[in-house]
């Protein structure tokens, strides 16, 4: 059955040829925007690894990584699920500073999601890390970033809207800052998604803090690899979608583990293992920068921006026949 569903009364209020030059704009505005207030540096980015480095992105854990054989090396390849930790291991390399980064385009087969409204088996986001110093591993520098990443989208927002007047603006600048704990005690009798959604929906700006950890009932907000976020200082931006009437995630973001915050994490997820791979043996003898870093769904922003009921309106990608049919019918044009 499919999970998607289109608001009643919907339609786009803007037609293909548009969507096509507004979603070109925004992303053109967004990055200019975000380069500048970050001080990053766009760079390449690969679209594959080698899963022996221990470079790929392993999300909650049970996603598999769509792979392939490569007979010319020998070897075999895996397609990134995020980049998290190759952009620290490419900001060590290129020899960035504390106060610069990098950004890039990742894109990514997720084989196992379950498609909706706001989820494809493509992904597309910007990936971006910034080294910092050690004293800056704190909250206050993630909620500075997290102010910084939200004015850049107000900002281009303010552009598209401007230019395409039929567009409502539905971003507030606003942030409320919010953990997960804190979320836990305000609605201990619901799960984290309607704790998110009856908390943003009161505050249509968010960022929920502390992702990863068990909370006091004994579960995870949700889940988090224990190699690249440290679960005490990260965590999602969120915005108030009416149109969807949900709490729309657009970032997910923190400052990165150290040594200590490795160990720690690797041990709680029972994943002592991957202190072996080659990445993790630099991070834990000290040979990789303490960065900040995160993703934003390009897709997700241009839903959001141009007022869409549906990401397939915004990227191509495969649905299955259910979801087109609820399309067709609803007059709605998945690209």
């Amino acid at each position: 059955m499919s999970k998607s569903f289109i608001p009643q009364g919907y339609h786009s209020k803007l037609g293909l040829y548009d969507t096509q030059n507004a979603i070109e704009e925004i992303k053109s505005t967004f990055l200019a925007s975000l380069c500048a207030m970050l001080r990053l540096k766009r760079v390449s980015a690969p679209l594959f690894v080698n899963p022996a480095e221990g470079l790929n992105d392993n999300l909650n854990g049970v996603e598999r990584p769509v792979s392939f054989d490569i007979p010319s090396t020998g070897g075999s390849g895996e397609v990134v699920q995020s980049l998290a930790k190759w952009k620290r291991y490419a900001l060590g390399r290129y020899g960035f500073r504390p106060g610069k980064g990098l950004v890039t385009d990742m894109n990514a087969i997720r084989r196992d999601e379950a498609l909706d409204n706001l989820h494809s088996v493509y992904v597309d986001q910007w990936d971006w890390e910034k080294v910092i110093t050690p004293g800056e591993r704190s909250t206050e520098t993630l909620k500075q970033t997290v102010l910084s990443i939200v004015d850049a989208i107000y900002y281009t927002q303010q552009v598209i809207c401007a230019k395409y007047d039929v567009l409502t603006p539905f971003v507030s600048r606003d942030v409320t800052f919010v953990t997960a704990q804190e979320l836990l005690e305000l609605y201990p009798d619901c799960d984290p998604k309607e704790r998110e959604y009856r908390f943003v929906k009161e505050h249509p700006t968010v960022f929920v803090m502390g992702i990863g950890g068990k909370l006091a009932d004994g579960k995870p907000h949700d889940g988090r690899a224990p190699d690249y976020d440290d679960w005490d200082i990260n965590g999602d931006i969120l915005f108030y979608n009416p149109l969807l009437d949900c709490a729309f995630e657009i970032s997910s973001m923190g400052v990165r583990v150290d040594a200590a915050a490795l160990e720690r994490q690797l041990t709680l997820a029972g994943c002592e293992e991957r202190k072996a791979l080659p990445f993790h043996k630099m991070l834990l003898t000290g040979k990789l920068p303490q960065t900040i870093g995160g993703g934003i769904g390009q897709s997700r922003l241009c839903m959001l921006l141009l007022n869409k009921a549906h990401i397939g309106e915004v990227q191509s990608s495969l649905w299955d026949a259910e979801t087109q049919a609820l399309c067709e019918h609803a007059g709605v044009t998945l690209l």
